[in-house]
């Protein structure tokens, strides 16, 4: 062990992009995961018919820092996404809307207002309201010093009921995994800035090829690998000891070895779940953590449900992905439907149906779920044949995400403690849990940790 010695407690999204960062400066990593496949909420899954991921998961051109290491461990950018122009495009004949920016490369806001005249389903006054809301945020600076719900910013705005509908209500599910009635305005405001209001290719739609615990995590573990660290999985750290403010105690379980083992670090990057960091550090005897345990129980989780549907392979729909119009009263459940097919050859006839915020949903039968979820898809494309598909599997992540409310008071990477710093889509910043919160987050947290070992 020595001063450059450090542990990430988490092999999730935010803990491998700390681990790239302090490999990269140098420092001899090892890298924890209780669990067998690295990825944490958003990774690869071996189910009995394939390998499918948790969640499906869409990225954006403003996700700058995941991209960043992405190129930085050596994925191409090109392989691993598929790069769209921001949409929102429903079945034809569904009630729905054609909303796309051109292919064309237009600067921004031009892309928009392109999109806007040619939206298809909007009437003259659901464009009138569009660009009310562009431009009064813009004003706005995309900024709110009162938070409030996005329903309430929505009626604020006054935006009509159908572009809430069609427009806003899937974006703030799909980018919060929080209902609007209950999102937080600010947060959601923090999103469209980045992306909306910002360059072009900042809005572009980035659809992973590869399964999620390949998109970067397992090439997150090789860089660590090559620069002299260590990765482990199925090694869980069952407590944390502070030795005399100096070094800290690891102890660690795994079906390898067969028992427990203890190592030294002289800094440690907890990158679990908010909860399991509330359990490591309110274990942690020589330090009083109560605050900081009480504010990082204090999340209200949010499930993501993913309906995987196999078909023949001859099945593929006219768009890699279409948005859907739900109404779970009508048992019209799914929001977003992907083909696989057209993202990983290895997938034909493979369509994932994703349900936000859907611990409703998921509560009932799998099997009536995923015939719901067929049914839906075989009315809306008018296409018999996708109401049997030969196989289904449904995958629910129950605390995929936390509720992102007004004013929900986030912790910082800082825990308070020295050499000992918090990581994960949980702590304080401008996005609500995504990837690139989670990367944004174990990079400051590297940050923080390489400036607390030089002293």
């Amino acid at each position: 062990m020595t001063y450059r010695s450090v542990a990430v407690i988490g092999a999730g999204w935010a803990g491998c992009a700390a681990a790239v960062e302090l490999a990269q400066a140098g420092y001899k990593v090892t890298l924890l995961e209780a669990a067998r496949t690295l990825g944490g909420r958003a990774r690869r899954v071996e189910t009995d018919r394939a390998h499918l991921d948790n969640g499906q998961h869409i990225l954006l051109g403003a996700y700058s820092e995941s991209l960043r290491l992405m190129k930085l461990t050596g994925i191409d950018r090109e392989q691993a996404l598929l790069t769209l122009p921001l949409q929102m495009r429903y079945p034809p004949n569904t009630g729905g809307m054609d909303f796309a920016a051109p292919s064309l490369p237009l600067p921004a806001p031009l892309h928009l207002a392109a999109a806007l005249f040619r939206a298809q389903g909007l009437t003259r006054e659901d464009k009138l309201s569009l660009a009310r809301f562009s431009t009064t945020a813009r004003w706005m600076g995309w900024q709110l010093h009162q938070d409030c719900s996005v329903s309430d910013l929505l009626q604020r705005f006054d935006q009509t009921p159908r572009l809430i509908q069609l427009m806003w209500r899937p974006l703030c599910l799909a980018a919060l995994n929080t209902p609007p009635e209950r999102a937080s305005a600010r947060v959601f405001l923090n999103v469209l800035r980045d992306s909306l209001g910002a360059k072009r290719r900042a809005s572009d739609m980035l659809l992973p090829r590869a399964d999620l615990s390949a998109l970067f995590p397992e090439a997150a573990a090789a860089h660590v690998a090559v620069r002299g660290g260590t990765v482990r999985s199925g090694a869980k750290v069952q407590a944390i000891h502070s030795i005399e403010g100096r070094l800290w105690q690891l102890d660690i379980s795994g079906s390898a070895v067969g028992g427990t083992w203890s190592t030294y670090f002289s800094g440690v990057v907890l990158a679990t779940g908010a909860s399991q960091a509330a359990a490591l550090l309110h274990d942690i005897p020589e330090r009083d953590t109560a605050a900081l345990c009480s504010q990082l129980t204090a999340f209200e989780p949010e499930a993501i449900t993913t309906v995987y549907l196999q078909y023949t392979a001859s099945v593929r729909l006219d768009l890699p992905f279409y948005a859907l119009l739900d109404d779970p009263y009508n048992h019209h459940y799914g929001q977003f439907v992907f083909d696989r097919g057209q993202l990983d050859a290895s997938q034909p006839g493979l369509l994932a149906v994703v349900i936000s915020a859907s611990a409703q949903s998921a509560d009932q039968p799998q099997e009536l779920l995923a015939e719901a979820v067929a049914v839906q898809l075989a009315v809306d494309f008018q296409r018999p044949e996708l109401g049997r598909p030969e196989w289904f599997k449904v995958i629910t992540e129950k605390r995929a995400t936390y509720a992102s409310t007004p004013g929900l008071q986030r912790p910082s990477n800082d825990s308070g403690l020295p050499g000992l710093v918090l990581a994960g889509d949980y702590t304080a910043g401008d996005y609500p849990a995504t990837l690139e919160s989670a990367v944004r987050s174990g990079v400051a947290a590297a940050a923080l940790l390489k400036r607390s070992t030089a002293q």
